[in-house]
């Protein structure tokens, strides 16, 4: 484990700040690694507005998409909405449909199969359209490199609007609009959007031609709040927005299916992290077991009995996902050791017998024990299917990229990708990955990094503190919960292992006379030795409240310690 500490910045810029905002230099310290230099920023930053949302008309296309979409309610067409099968999709397609079907009945969605269409756009969904007679279709979340498919759509007389976030290839499918921030060519003030996210543009779009306002869309939020935070797309400018606002949807009045997904938690109020944890894994359990129907079916269902009924089914589903994913990874790591690949740049693994559905989860879990990209392959109808999980700082999609001419498709960004290839070409293809990774990676990217904001003595840390440390909720990419370094510290004779097997770690901590903070380390009760007999160390942790029996207390959540 590497311990970073980030760069300080400028203690002008600190004073000024801490000045104007009368904050500690230490909370300015921490505004202006994230950005935040000046009071106008820091009133966007700690009080976020549905009025900081961009006109989404300066999106390229915008236009387009909504006298499209208007001249075929003004026409009577049958509109289909099209969504991938994971969080992201199932969202922005449970969302585009009930916004339409708020005010016009010939709508339809349709989630592929992800084990006989895989991911995107398919023939099949275009096949199903034309049977069907629908002439416009709504893509959300995928679409930006189906050229093929477009054009097999417009042959048949369907039109496409694509609404997505991953990168564009050199050339656009030939769709009557293709909204996508990451468009070379589209001006659109911020590009980190998630594929609901987008779709909310061209809903909000829609919504301002009907003279509605941001007032009448606060329902949908919870949806796009949820996409956000499946997504791990950063929680800054209109993410940050969404984000906040959708919790709050979340935490005051979800729409059903998303309160029988949470109603047995204990948790009063949830965060972004729970979200991540608690409701997207069971959303996207039912497109990786059963089918992401489902999901839109419980997104979309108005009538609470009938949600929690779909609700224990998806609970079924995650629990099934649960013992699939623990197989697997266990096979996996066994295929590591048998092959002697422990020590190689990169992690690429074959089975025909794993389930499609949780190999990316697969490849997430083994990134935790060999800290390198990895790939997960299974046998998908004729071809392989894979998932790639990258390291940070490291671009795994250029890496595949460099590796194209093994493979029959890809896609995805920095840190996740999906791709498809021949059974005979695996062989080459797993060469070719593992020599690009070794030519190309800085050796530090393969030991996992802690970045520390800032040291602090302990002295540092009270209620006040912790209260401005709340308020840069939500927290995610590029606005993670602040984590610090203290030196010399000691724990009072409290150290033991706690747990089933003594695998965390539980202290009472002081330095230098200061008062005691109880200190919890998960997956740490290996470092028990290291603390014992109060010996001093360094710790590097984020600070919580910890509630029990209605009192609260702060607490050190250590990271790592050494």
């Amino acid at each position: 484990m590497r311990w970073t500490l980030k760069p300080k910045p400028s203690s002008e810029k600190v004073k000024v700040l801490a000045s104007q905002l009368k904050v500690n230099e230490l909370i300015a310290t921490l505004l202006v690694q994230r950005g935040i230099e000046n009071y106008d920023q820091a009133r966007q930053f700690f009080r976020p507005s549905l009025a900081d949302l961009h006109d989404p008309y300066l999106m390229k296309d915008m236009d387009k998409a909504v006298d499209r979409i208007e001249n075929a309610i003004a026409n009577g067409e049958n509109i289909l909405v099209f969504g991938d099968y994971d969080v992201d999709g199932t969202t922005a397609v449970s969302l585009m449909s009930s916004y339409l079907k708020s005010f016009y009945p010939n709508v339809a969605t349709y989630i592929p199969d992800r084990y006989d269409e895989g991911y995107g756009i398919s023939y099949k969904g275009i096949d199903f359209a034309d049977d069907n007679e629908f002439t416009l279709i709504i893509a959300l979340d995928c679409g930006i490199k189906s050229i093929d498919h477009i054009a097999y759509a417009n042959e048949r007389n369907i039109d496409f609007i694509i609404c997505d976030h991953h990168r564009p290839g050199d050339e656009l499918p030939n769709a009557v609009a293709v909204l996508d921030p990451k468009r070379e060519d589209c001006s659109y003030p911020y590009n980190e959007l998630c594929g609901c996210g987008v779709g909310f543009k061209l809903v909000q779009a829609m919504a301002q031609n009907r003279n509605q306002t941001i007032d009448d869309l606060l329902i949908y939020l919870d949806l796009v709040a949820t996409a956000i935070a499946a997504d791990i797309v950063p929680i800054t400018g209109e993410n940050r927005v969404l984000a906040k606002f959708g919790l709050e949807v979340i935490n005051s009045n979800p729409r059903p299916g998303i309160k029988a997904l949470i109603q047995n938690v204990k948790k009063k109020t949830l965060t972004i992290t729970d979200v991540v944890f608690i409701i997207a894994p069971r959303i996207n359990a039912a497109g990786r077991i059963k089918h992401g129907n489902e999901a839109v079916a419980l997104l979309t269902e108005y009538d609470l009995d009938q949600a929690e009924q779909f609700a224990s089914e998806i609970e079924q589903y995650n629990s099934d996902r649960k013992d699939l994913d623990k197989q697997i990874t266990h096979e996996a790591l066994s295929q590591i050791i048998e092959n002697e690949e422990q020590q190689k740049f990169t992690t690429v693994v074959y089975s025909e017998n794993w389930h499609k559905g949780v190999i990316g989860i697969v490849a997430s879990r083994l990134t935790e024990t060999y800290y390198r990209p990895t790939i997960v392959f299974t046998k998908s109808g004729d071809k392989l299917a894979a998932s790639a999980r990258s390291v940070k700082d490291f671009d795994v999609y250029n890496a595949l990229e460099a590796c194209a001419e093994h493979l029959e498709q890809f896609g995805g960004h920095m840190y996740a990708a999906g791709m498809t290839l021949k059974e005979e070409n695996y062989a080459a293809f797993k060469e070719a990955f593992e020599r690009t990774v070794e030519q190309t990676i800085h050796p530090d990217l393969l030991l996992p990094e802690i970045a520390i904001d800032a040291e602090i003595n302990l002295t540092d840390i009270n209620e006040k503190l912790v209260r401005l440390l709340n308020q840069f909720e939500p927290f995610g990419p590029q606005n993670m919960t602040p984590v610090f370094l203290t030196m010399g510290i000691k724990d009072t004779g409290f150290a033991k292992g706690i747990g089933q097997n003594e695998e965390h770690l539980k202290l009472f901590v002081k330095q230098n006379g200061s008062v005691g903070f109880g200190t919890i380390g998960f997956n740490l009760g290996n470092k028990l030795e290291l603390v014992k007999n109060q010996n001093p160390f360094d710790a590097v942790y984020c600070i919580d409240e910890n509630e029990f029996n209605g009192n609260v207390t702060l607490q050190l959540r250590l990271k790592d310690l050494r």
